[in-house]
């Protein structure tokens, strides 16, 4: 699907990580080799893990209260989405806890959307079309995931991989901001590739909780996190330069007139493969991955985060953020903007 986005502008970024990091080399299971292959292969050498009492929308009201208390627009939110699959409770929904924790009026709109590593572009497409048909002027989009409680530590495929973050954008209408052009889609016939299978209504809490073991040697219950990386490689590499390629044609640009690329911090090498089928130099690609691992739904506006110094020198700039994984679910954007103002927090 492509869409285009009107009137909207991002206004800030700001991120909240935990404060604990944790090192790929201390990780018990890995062998010395291993834990060094592991790192040259996904770029990670380290993480950070939020401790048991912390959830992800904790990181995201961290986040959202630096940024209502450097800009002082919490009473003139209109609208707040909080993009998980990291929710608070099954119900209610954790973005109504939030608009009372942030202290936003009792006529502020919010809702939930279950999305994973595309998430973040999905959000700001969902917003984005709020804020350009009038309905909203002002709007807070919260993503992120604390994916660290789904693993299960003898799981070498998922473990070592994910961190956890939060993150909060600011959007504002604009009367003279550059259009955003978007490609999303889904593809329900991946979900075995990443799932949780146990926990909810099809499987309820505790019908599964016996430990799996894989050809790997990888132990897990179906109620943590289950990862087969060599389809998501696989379709990574299949769907995500044609979507790019999409929003690029709706935009009626080419590559060469991208200053970056901010792909869904996955791993190294689909970050370098993409690169490669999309001829982008690797200095083109923002990452966060190596002191942050996979942040799921939050690696996009984190790693932006990450880069807001260098970027914000340039009065516009050019950029393509494209999230891919968990579904299978898709979306790509190209936008030329001012960069927002960007801040990055840490909870102890």
């Amino acid at each position: 699907m492509n869409s285009k986005v009107q009137h909207t502008k991002i206004e800030a970024i700001y991120a909240c990580v935990p404060e604990q990091e944790v090192l790929t080399t201390e990780y018990s299971l890995f062998a010395s080799e291993e834990a060094r292959l592991f790192t040259k292969n996904t770029g990670i050498h380290a993480r950070r893990v939020a401790p048991d009492n912390i959830t992800c929308s904790d990181l995201c009201f961290n986040a959202a209260a630096q940024l209502l208390t450097d800009i002082d627009i919490a009473g003139e939110i209109d609208l707040l989405v909080f993009v998980s699959q990291s929710p608070d409770y099954f119900l209610p929904a954790t973005s109504i806890i939030l608009q009372d924790r942030l202290g936003l009026r009792s006529d502020c709109m919010a809702f939930d959307i279950s999305l994973g590593c595309s998430g973040y572009v999905y959000g700001l497409q969902v917003v984005g079309q709020f804020i350009q048909s009038g309905a909203v002027r002002n709007a807070l989009l919260l993503v992120g995931d604390k994916s660290t409680i789904s693993t299960a530590y003898q799981d070498k495929s998922t473990f070592p991989l994910f961190g956890d973050a939060g993150t909060a954008t600011l959007l504002s209408f604009s009367a003279d901001s550059s259009p955003w052009f978007i490609n999303s889609g889904s593809d329900g016939s991946g979900k075995n590739s990443i799932i949780i299978e146990g926990g909810h209504s099809r499987n309820p809490c505790g019908t599964y909780t016996e430990e799996l073991l894989d050809f790997n040697g990888n132990k897990h219950s179906k109620s943590h996190l289950h990862l087969e990386g060599l389809d998501v490689f696989n379709f990574a590499l299949s769907r995500v330069p044609y979507s790019i390629d999409q929003a690029l044609s709706e935009a009626n640009k080419s590559m060469d007139d991208v200053d970056y690329v901010v792909f869904h911090q996955a791993n190294g090498l689909i970050t370098k493969s993409l690169s490669r089928k999309l001829n982008i130099p690797l200095t083109k690609c923002l990452t966060s991955i190596e002191q942050f691992g996979n942040t799921s739904s939050a690696s996009i506006p984190l790693t932006l985060v990450c880069h807001g110094n260098d970027l914000s020198v340039h009065k516009d700039v050019s950029l393509i953020l494209s999230g891919f994984g968990v579904g299978f679910s898709w979306a790509s954007m190209f936008l030329t903007t001012g960069f927002p103002i960007t801040k990055l927090i840490t909870h102890a």
